[in-house]
């Protein structure tokens, strides 16, 4: 039997999928606000355990749009930003150099769509070798079904976990344990307002 894998932060990096205005504009306003402020939580989290991210832009950028501005301000420090013409990311010559130099086999995805480029470029990340992990929340579609397409990627090796899982797993104890001052030393404090969990 194998070892489970767990995310671990010198390991990982993080995806964002065309988290674009074109595609927010496509679903429902509640569920946009939702998946900004959501989304945004991550790139913090991220952040704060300086994990390198990578974000993606479909072309047209000028009619499709940027990342939104509250994204946009936690992800510009440690994020390298491509535009993109692929659905799957991983045939792009530029990000797949990019992000073969970070020598990091474990990738978090969010973003959209869940049906299109986030599962064209989830198989093609795992066909790299990627150990890839898709938080459940923090993906979308136009679509009101992209059971087939989780499916696909279920089968094909992903892993689904919730925004709550990813955030207890990379701080890995509760505050004031030995792990909890070492974190404290190497990062800094940890932001109190952000939140644990997604928004519902």
């Amino acid at each position: 039997m194998t070892a489970a894998k767990r995310i671990a932060v010198d390991r990982c990096w993080g995806l964002i999928i065309d988290v674009q205005e074109f595609f927010l504009s496509q679903i429902d306003k509640r569920l946009q606000s939702k998946l900004e402020t959501n989304i945004k939580s991550f790139a913090r989290l991220l952040g704060y355990f300086r994990i390198p991210m990578v974000a993606t832009l479909e072309r047209p950028v000028d009619q499709k749009g940027a990342l939104p501005s509250e994204i946009a301000k936690h992800v510009s420090g440690n994020a390298k930003i491509f535009e993109k013409d692929f659905f799957d990311l991983t045939k792009e010559k530029k990000i797949a150099d990019y992000i073969a130099r970070l020598k990091k086999k474990q990738v978090i995805v969010a973003g959209c769509e869940t049906d299109v480029c986030v599962l064209q470029s989830c198989l093609g990340l795992l066909g790299l070798g990627y150990d890839v992990y898709v938080v459940e929340e923090l993906v979308f579609s136009s679509s009101p079904n992209v059971d087939a397409a989780i499916a696909r990627m279920k089968a094909a090796g992903a892993a689904f976990l919730t925004y709550k899982s990813l955030y207890y797993e990379l701080i890995e104890a509760v505050d004031g344990a030995r792990h909890g001052e070492k974190v404290l030393a190497t990062f800094g404090p940890f932001p109190a307002d952000l939140p644990d969990a997604a928004v519902q």
